[in-house]
């Protein structure tokens, strides 16, 4: 079969990071996959290539049609990228066999225009996979797609990176922690995200500040955070630093930038925390749970479906750093419990995102797409 994936951006984020896994995927199973995007810098691209795309290029929207006519299934993803590929789907005849991925409960939505517009676009591919089952109620409701043209498919994770790093030994650990600065005996918070407003770091660093003054009255391990991501909009990090000064955190919060060792700085951390006022599913969350670490983070959108509070994680009411802190200080004072909500979080993502499960159950629906 031959594919053609049609995205935004080829920088780091959730979605795109997921399409890695689609096509290493497909490639590997034996199909002919392409990808085109649409701007930004092509970070992942090298990463795509090796994953077995044949074609991964920058496309200028004027000349996306000609890339549609040469593929059996057009796959598109991003709100841009899905509403451009439906409009030369159409010019170049190739509707019938175009299919829609939706990442996110895309905020832009919420404008009336804007939502009446993907009514309209968003009903020309003939199948949209959306990623949870509240993002699939979000699309239902303000992008006005009917429920019978939507297949609910859970993200997929190949769990190996990150359980390698859950096994590094102690001396590994201690040395690892020694370069980043951080002592054997802190209690590591990890966050992975871009500074993004959708993130909220400026509510992470609250209820960290929260969690360090409540330790400082009544005891407890010292506590660090460690803040990974880059900074799409320019000026997210120096807005956190800036923050995190006037909070007196001082070098208790390490800005770690991109890094390529992600699963590295699982396996040196002790919880995974984030703080998104939304999230349509939260790939960080699987890679950290595969990493064996617990979550801590804000009970908003899709993430329920994925952190079971009290079993693989705790939740907090967003905008709440009062709550947001406490649950900090459960997990650092009681190592017995991240350890626990650490195995439960493992196990499930083997159990429920699964990455064959994830690939053979898309490529099931290009196949229905096809007849």
């Amino acid at each position: 079969m031959k594919i053609q994936h049609v995205i935004t951006t080829l920088d780091v984020g959730g979605a795109e990071v997921h399409l890695l896994s689609q096509v290493r995927g497909q490639a590997g199973r034996g199909h002919e996959v392409r990808v085109a995007y649409l701007k930004g810098d092509g970070r992942l691209r090298d990463e795509f290539l090796e994953a077995g795309a044949t074609v991964v290029e920058q496309v200028s929207p004027l000349c996306l049609f000609a890339k549609l006519r040469w593929a059996d299934i057009n796959h598109s993803h991003l709100l841009k990228a899905d509403m451009l590929t439906a409009v030369h789907s159409l010019i170049a005849m190739s509707w019938g066999r175009l299919i829609s991925s939706k990442h996110n409960d895309e905020r832009a939505l919420l404008n009336p225009l804007f939502s009446r517009i993907h009514g309209v676009l968003g009903r020309i591919p003939r199948r949209t996979i959306i990623l949870s089952k509240h993002v699939v109620g979000f699309f239902e409701e303000h992008g006005r797609l009917p429920r019978k043209s939507m297949d609910q498919i859970y993200y997929g994770l190949n769990p190996a990176p990150f359980e390698q790093a859950a096994e590094l030994t102690k001396d590994e650990r201690h040395r690892g922690r020694n370069e980043l600065g951080l002592g054997a005996d802190d209690c590591v918070l990890i966050c992975v995200a871009r500074f993004a407003p959708q993130k909220r770091h400026d509510l992470l660093l609250e209820g960290f500040a929260k969690a360090r003054e409540a330790i400082a009255k009544d005891g407890g391990p010292n506590l660090r955070m460690a803040l990974v991501g880059g900074d799409p909009f320019g000026d997210g990090k120096d807005r956190a630093m800036a923050q995190a000064q006037a909070l007196g955190l001082g070098d208790s919060v390490l800005f770690l930038g991109i890094r390529r060792d992600v699963p590295d700085l699982y396996g040196l951390s002790d919880v995974f925390v984030m703080c998104s006022e939304w999230e349509g599913l939260g790939l960080v969350f699987l890679e950290a749970m595969a990493a064996g670490l617990p979550v801590a983070a804000t009970g908003v959108s899709a993430v329920p479906e994925v952190v079971v509070d009290g079993v693989t994680g705790l939740l907090a009411p967003f905008g709440d750093t009062e709550a947001l802190g406490d649950v900090f200080l459960s997990l650092a004072r009681d190592p017995e419990l991240r350890k626990a909500q650490g195995d439960a979080g493992h196990q499930r993502v083997l159990d429920d995102f699964n990455l064959d499960r994830m690939v053979e159950a898309t490529l099931a629906v290009y196949e229905e797409v096809k007849k």
